[in-house]
């Protein structure tokens, strides 16, 4: 193909020159000498520059391929191009060999028949896919363009299915969508029927789990391992793909520790960027975190150079399967020294750690039985393959870890730039600038302003959360008391109880997390705060129905779970205001025990003042006749109150109540309740076991013939969808609710 014959692509090599001794064009376009404007003195917004992986350009700045992005996408699009390559002594007017296009992508066979240059130039391609599809739909970014090589690596040296990749966690996976067939799909990113956001056994054979919760992987490949051995399972390697902070949870360390101790061959990428949703809170990061550690990487002395030659030399020599033959060997004549054969293998043994340790301080996983080579360039593919290749050799002596040094955001200027979480996930967006900065909304912004006034009244007030400081609202705390903020990481478990010990020392922590999180620190709740009679806050955002993400991630176990811990106050807002007031006498409910409050995610509705409970009554909303009462709790107050005024246009006067405490339960609101000839309750929460249900029994005690209906999530994992559709369809709707009335009566 002519590159002249591609009508409107003259796109100037701008941002290069003259700091690039190459020709650096997108193939399939025309790069000529700067247009009058368009050069780098006069380089204007939107100026059409294609965006262009870093080892095309020797310019260490990045900005060739920093600059431009939006219309060198449309560019790619329109024309089927490449991203910039470097083409060192090709005449522009020439003719250029086009490659694979994304589109050709279909399985990961098509990945093998690929040059190193051709999966760059594919690499830039499904970067510019991730961001569009997730400009377009919401979902994770910033970890997927940190990924594109790893992928590209791992499915070039495995054969998924017949080799499982696992990922963890599952919000790693899009690339991994994209090049096994499900390009189309991204069109429905997230919606109802349309592609998951993490790993399908429904979508596809190369999905094998579907863990959107972290650190599960490594007991996942456990058992995986267990069942191939055994016979039973047809698969060849276990790969486990454990990174964005999915080893900063217990978890991944037990079955780590089990791994070691069982020798079974399990080959673990640790995908290092150095974060979970924010920093990964974590020594084994090898990533920066002060302005030292930053200072010596970008200016680092002699001895360090040194070592770092060494280092990798070393990981080199490791990764070499005739290195760890001869190892074996020596080992083997050692030992069979006469009379100095135990303390030489105890010697050799010795010498070999102490350079580890210099040398590669993570030998902390060889001291749990598991190989550990790294780091490797995770974005360098030639050195990935490799270093991936080789670890199948060395797994057939036990588990491997392959540790990768990756970036996350990678190619797109506004999440490389996101200090706080390198746009970990995006709403809607215009992918030429970005998304705008992540602030709290709703329920989560009215906490985070609540919690700031009752720590600057009550000094004993901390803040703990699980790797997410920003989506739980904590980010203006720690701003304001840094000292009493603390991110535990991905540790649920650790997060609760090492609340209960602040609380045994006489401080009133707050656990701000995601309400399908708590499940995972379910016996701390239990044993460690509520046995203790605790003075601990558990702060429950996106409960109920949450939407896009999915069965995993939908709130609605919580209200069944903690209303039957003994002693546990569990409160549900349904305003603003409602939740200041709630965290506010929280702080004094608590001298006799925990207190949970649990609020749903979007807008929080805005209510006057004396539409406002306070402790643990209900509110009464609307007063009926005596025939219709409903009991609505949280977010379902308001579409009971809009189904109250539709069916009083037809006559029915209805009892609205707002149960405000769903555990104990407001005995004077179950005895007015139980005067009603029918009464009717509604949640967000499982509907078996859950509140209405208690509600029910209570009413049954007082007056046995009152007839109660009881709406709620019923007993089946709940797709992705728009939040108000799934609640339509369950019949949680002022309509829903409306209709149950009339059914009723």
């Amino acid at each position: 193909m002519n590159i002249t014959s591609v009508p409107n692509c003259i796109i100037a090599a701008t941002a290069c020159w003259p700091a690039c001794p190459s020709t650096v064009v997108p193939i399939g376009t025309v790069s000529q000498t700067p247009v009058a404007g368009e050069g780098p003195e006069g380089f204007g917004q939107g100026a059409g520059w294609a965006a262009s992986d870093p080892r095309a350009c020797s310019n260490d700045s990045g900005g060739c391929w920093r600059l431009g992005w939006l219309l060198a996408t449309r560019v790619v699009r329109r024309h089927r191009t490449r991203r910039c390559v470097t083409m060192p002594g090709i005449d522009t007017r020439g003719s250029v060999v086009s490659t694979m296009a994304l589109s050709d992508i279909r399985e990961p066979a098509d990945l093998r028949t690929l040059s190193y240059p051709e999966l760059y130039d594919l690499a830039g391609e499904i970067r510019d896919f991730v961001v569009q599809a997730v400009a377009e739909n919401a979902g994770h970014l910033g970890s997927n363009l940190g990924v594109v090589e790893l992928t590209l690596a791992l499915h070039r040296v495995f054969e998924s299915p017949t080799d499982a990749i696992l990922w963890d966690t599952g919000h790693q996976a899009y690339v991994h969508k994209i090049v096994t067939g499900r390009q189309s799909g991204f069109e429905r990113l997230r919606q109802a029927n349309g592609l998951s956001g993490y790993p399908s056994r429904e979508e596809s054979p190369h999905d094998l789990i579907e863990n959107s919760h972290a650190s599960t992987v490594l007991s996942y490949a456990y058992g995986l391992a267990i069942a191939r051995d055994a016979g039973t399972d047809p698969r060849r390697h276990i790969v486990a793909v454990v990174g964005d902070g999915s080893m900063t949870g217990g978890m991944a360390y037990e079955a780590l520790n089990n791994l070691g101790h069982s020798g079974r061959r399990v080959i673990i990428v640790l995908n290092d960027n150095g974060r979970s949703y924010a920093a990964t809170i974590s020594n084994l990061t090898a990533a920066a975190t002060t302005p030292i550690e930053r200072s010596m990487i970008d200016h680092p002395s002699l001895p360090s150079r040194i070592t770092d030659k060494l280092s990798h030399t070393l990981t080199n020599i490791r990764l070499n399967p005739v290195y760890v033959r001869r190892q074996r060997r020596l080992e083997q004549f050692v030992q069979s020294l006469p009379y100095v054969g135990p303390q030489a293998e105890k010697g050799v043994e010795a010498f070999k750690a102490a350079v580890r340790e210099f040398l590669q301080p993570p030998s902390f996983f060889e001291a749990l039985g598991v190989r550990y080579v790294g780091p490797v360039d995770g974005h360098d593919l030639e050195a990935l393959e490799a270093s991936l290749r080789n670890a199948v050799e060395l797994s057939a002596e036990g588990p491997i870890v392959v540790h990768v040094l990756t970036q996350k955001g990678r190619g797109y200027p506004p999440a490389e730039d996101d200090d706080e979480k390198h746009l970990h996930d995006a709403p809607v967006f215009d992918p030429a600038i970005g998304p705008p900065p992540a602030v709290p909304t709703g329920y989560t912004q009215v906490f985070a302003d609540a919690i700031i006034k009752e720590a600057e009244a009550d000094p004993r007030v901390v803040a703990i959360t699980a790797a997410m400081p920003g989506p739980t609202g904590l980010l203006p705390f720690q701003a304001r008391f840094p000292d009493r903020f603390f991110d535990v990481g991905i540790a649920e478990q650790h997060a609760v109880t090492g609340a209960a010990g602040m609380a045994m020392g006489g401080l009133r922590p707050v656990v701000a997390i995601y309400s399908t999180f708590i499940n995972r620190a379910w016996d701390q709740v239990v044993y460690d705060v509520a046995m203790h009679r605790l003075p601990v806050v558990l702060c429950l955002d996106r409960a109920g129905i949450t939407g896009p993400d999915g069965a995993s991630h939908h709130g609605v176990y919580d209200m069944a779970l903690l209303s039957k811990v003994p002693g546990m106050r569990v409160l549900a807002p349904s305003s603003a205001q409602e939740l200041q007031v709630m965290l506010h006498d929280a702080m004094s409910l608590t001298d006799d025990g925990p207190v949970a409050i649990r609020y749903p995610r979007g807008t929080a509705n805005t209510v006057d003042e004396h539409e406002v409970g306070s402790g643990l009554h209900a509110r009464l909303v609307r007063e009926g006749n005596g025939s219709v009462c409903i009991l609505a709790v949280g977010k379902l107050v308001g579409a009971a109150e809009r189904a109250a005024e539709r069916l009083a246009e037809t006559g029915v006067v209805v009892t609205v109540w707002d149960v405000r405490c769903c555990a104990p339960l407001d005995p004077d609101m179950i005895a007015e309740a139980a005067r009603h000839d029918v009464v009717l309750t509604c949640e967000d929460g499982i509907r078996e076991g859950g509140i209405g249900m208690t509600a029910a029994d209570q009413i049954h005690a007082i007056r046995a013939d009152v007839p109660v209906h009881v709406l709620g999530i019923p007993e089946r994992f709940i797709p992705q969808g728009n939040v108000d559709r799934i609640l339509a369809a369950l019949g949680l709707d002022p309509e829903g609710i409306a209709a149950c009335v009339r059914g009723a009566i």
